[in-house]
């Protein structure tokens, strides 16, 4: 899917669903329309941890839970920065979610330059995702951030 396009349907879902939901309906429209999105999170930052909110894929992760600055998902709230993992065999932070998962994109989500939340992204293609992955993502993040 074009990304322009995908940023106006998201735009769109959040402006018709100003209730609790609207996460998951996020993560559901980029879960079926991104063939190579192969599992998507949202963490939500409590405490000194990032605890699984609304999610999609085809089973659950084991991970619900990580400290802040452990693993890419815990790198990525602690620097504030989005992580891109073009193969997550070769960075030894990467948290085994799913024996297919080849290559990871983690977003923080920011409130007034502070990490409340990010996006998680798997995928069983290698190299899955670029900077215009990151850019597109990065908007998603903000549209979010009055969400969480």
């Amino acid at each position: 899917m074009d990304y322009e396009l995908a940023e106006n349907k998201i735009k769109e879902i959040i402006s018709n669903n100003q209730n609790p939901q609207v996460l998951q309906y996020v993560v559901d429209f980029l879960y079926k329309n991104f063939s190579s999105y192969n599992w998507i999170g949202i963490y939500i930052v409590e405490d000194s941890y990032l605890v699984l909110g609304p999610w999609q894929g085809q089973q659950s992760t084991q991970h619900i839970k990580i400290p802040i600055g452990q693993g890419v998902c815990g790198s990525a709230a602690h620097s504030g920065k989005t992580e891109v993992v073009s193969d997550v065999s070769e960075d030894q932070r990467y948290l085994a979610c799913f024996a297919s998962t080849r290559s990871e994109i983690v977003v923080p989500i920011k409130k007034d330059g502070v990490v409340i939340g990010e996006i998680d992204i798997d995928s069983d293609v290698p190299d899955a995702f670029d900077n215009s992955d990151a850019l597109f993502l990065e908007k998603v993040a903000d549209m979010l951030s009055w969400h969480i």
